[in-house]
């Protein structure tokens, strides 16, 4: 019996050692992120409930500790029932601890607007009221001219559907959430999951960004810069069909004008390891860059992304019996190839050319024939 109850003595003093150690404001896992980590910043957002956006903030590379909890209002100490109701003036929120050398302030807020709808100031989804309203609790001048040109940046590019109203507001006070409350969605998962769905949350996410989002996800930055070069397009003309014919060797008319597919290995760019740019053989609209170029193992050359989508046109086409997306030239109309979701990161596409419809510009031939403003692809 003496052993049994030193046992229960131990157990008595062990388990509760155990649980402040692996509590979700202390796990050791996110002590020893934190003990490798330099410097810590914090981020103070709300974007509605916050089961969902603990869950989301919590997989970007470079977080280091999310918690659920509430800020912005008078009382000390609240309750969830307290800021459910509406009445105590706080916002659910989540306190983010983040590695500045691994992710920055902008980037967090990138990945975080990407998960919720910050164009609504009466709730979030199925969550109504101020409590559940878009909100970024600034902790510096810093942070609230990041946020502020971001948000900014993110209207003129007009990326949703509506402008945004995420309120700006100078953090005083964060209140961790009951402990129920912290990773949810790991203790309940079913639950979590359920409301998840419910909430219409990720369908307006997908409605929004695609939804591949999850697969092949496009940063707000991205979307943004995208939209810039868009606005930057030169204009380029396609010849006759005559001079077309006179221009083009037989295969490549019959690859642009005519949707045909060149033999793999036994074409000329498939291998071209060259820098430089690749321009649509009939228009000479600017397609693809070295700098994207990889070897898929097809006999066809390859890349992750286009050098400006302006100047790229995406049809379904039927061909094979099975849909494909065909990628077309925006003024040259010409047919180049198709686009796969099978390629490497950061895309995960493989625009699967032909060189037959494309033209390769050597870098420094780039300038004199009218496209130095590519240069800046391999400056790096």
């Amino acid at each position: 019996m003496k052993n049994v109850s030193k046992l229960l003595v131990g157990l008595s003093f062990t388990l509760p050692v155990l649980f402040i150690l692996l509590s979700k404001t202390g796990t050791a896992d996110t002590m020893d992120k934190m003990d490798a980590s330099n410097k810590i910043d914090i981020a103070t957002l709300a974007g509605g409930c916050f089961w969902c956006t603990e869950s989301d903030l919590e997989q970007l590379p470079g977080v280091l500790d999310v918690v659920s909890g509430y800020s912005g209002g008078d009382l000390a100490n609240p309750t969830y029932r307290q800021v459910s109701s509406g009445k105590s003036g706080h916002i659910e929120v989540i306190e983010v601890k983040y590695d500045p050398s691994v992710v920055s302030y902008e980037q967090v807020l990138d990945y975080f607007f990407r998960h919720i709808d910050p164009t609504d100031d009466k709730g979030s989804f199925v969550d109504r009221g101020p409590q559940y309203r878009p909100a970024i609790f600034y902790h510096s001048a810093e942070q609230k001219q990041i946020a502020k040109q971001f948000m900014m940046e993110i209207d003129k590019a007009m990326i949703y559907p509506k402008p945004l109203k995420t309120e700006l507001i100078e953090f005083e006070k964060f209140y961790p959430a009951e402990s129920y409350h912290q990773d949810y969605y790991k203790k309940s998962s079913l639950k979590y999951k359920y409301y998840r769905y419910a909430s219409g949350r990720d369908k307006y996410l997908d409605e929004v960004f695609g939804d591949d989002r999850q697969e092949n996800p496009k940063t707000l930055r991205q979307l943004i810069d995208e939209k810039e070069l868009q606005a930057k397009v030169k204009v380029y003309a396609k010849p006759s069909d005559k001079e077309i014919k006179a221009k083009l060797t037989e295969l490549q008319y019959y690859v642009t004008q005519e949707e045909g597919t060149e033999r793999p290995f036994d074409n000329k760019y498939w291998d071209n390891k060259a820098a430089g740019i690749y321009v649509d053989v009939v228009s000479g609209e600017p397609l693809f860059s070295s700098t994207d170029k990889y070897k898929s193992g097809t006999g066809w050359p390859s890349f992750t992304r286009p050098i400006n989508s302006a100047y790229i046109v995406e049809k379904t086409d039927f061909k094979l019996l099975y849909p494909r997306t065909e990628i077309r030239s925006k003024f040259g109309d010409s047919h180049i190839g198709h686009v796969f979701k099978d390629g490497p990161k950061p895309t995960g596409l493989r625009y699967c050319m032909n060189s037959a419809a494309m033209e390769f510009i050597p870098v420094n031939k780039m300038a004199s024939l009218g496209y130095g403003d590519y240069l800046y692809l391999f400056d790096k």
